[in-house]
């Protein structure tokens, strides 16, 4: 694990929610755990720690972000204890997989959080999750690149366990929810995610098509069109009248909104 001394950061501290995060780091089943009281964002301190060297695996978890990131440049404050505020640090080489990651780590998500959940975690695309009509939480990939291969990858996500006051449509799990208990059914689940190879496959396409919080919606930008789902390749497909087109990048715009 490389030092934490010259982190461009406040100073780690020892516990997570009181637990030792040795104790917790086996628990996970990661290399190791770096933690804050409050921090920017995990995001960027993960990537200092990849740059100098850290194992896939690594996992930077923090209270409460100052400036927590999101897709087109978007920001906000995760609120101290409000929820769960992670960055996981992997080192794929399938460029392939990594097209559709922020998917995959969705599925995955889903998948656990619904045991604390009164109803199904929903997705939507391309890294959302909701819950009824709340956004509980939200997932944001950043890869750096040698040459044609990514050198590693930071997984960002960010999971309520209450919902902050400022948002007024946001949901959380269910109350009483230990985020140590969140963490640790969600780590693993998100590093079986990442390993897993190639485009998304039948399996997941029907598993993320039950899920779906669009599918059937009509979206104005970047397209207008009614939302038909994904492609293996992770791509949203919309019906724009003449055709099936596929979005890949883009701020999704419905006509409703959730």
């Amino acid at each position: 694990m490389p030092s934490t001394a010259d982190l461009k950061t406040p100073r780690p501290v020892a516990r997570y929610d009181g637990r030792d995060l040795e104790a917790l780091a086996s628990r996970l089943g990661v290399p190791s755990i770096v933690a804050f009281e409050s921090v920017g964002s995990t995001l960027d301190v993960a990537h200092e720690l990849a740059a100098a060297g850290a194992a896939a695996g690594t996992l930077v978890v923090a209270d409460a972000q100052t400036s927590g990131r999101g897709r087109m440049g978007r920001s906000w404050q995760s609120d101290a204890g409000a929820g769960v505020w992670l960055t996981l640090i992997e080192r794929p080489r399938d460029v392939v997989a990594l097209d559709v990651l922020s998917l995959r780590i969705g599925l995955a998500l889903a998948a656990v959080l619904d045991a604390f959940a009164v109803t199904p975690i929903r997705l939507k695309w391309p890294n959302d999750l909701y819950l009824a009509s709340g956004k509980l939480g939200g997932i944001l990939v950043e890869a750096r690149w040698r040459d044609s291969l990514p050198e590693w990858v930071a997984i960002g996500v960010g999971i309520n366990v209450r919902v902050p006051a400022r948002e007024l449509r946001a949901a959380c799990l269910d109350s009483g929810v230990a985020r140590v208990d969140v963490l640790s059914r969600i780590v693993p689940a998100m590093r079986q995610a990442a390993a897993r190879p190639g485009p998304l496959d039948v399996e997941e396409l029907a598993a993320f098509a039950a899920r779906d919080a669009i599918a059937g919606r009509r979206c104005l930008a970047p397209v207008r069109g009614v939302i038909r789902g994904i492609d293996p390749s992770g791509g949203l497909a919309v019906d724009i009248g003449s055709g099936i087109t596929v979005i890949r990048a883009g701020s999704l715009v419905l006509e409703e909104e959730l």
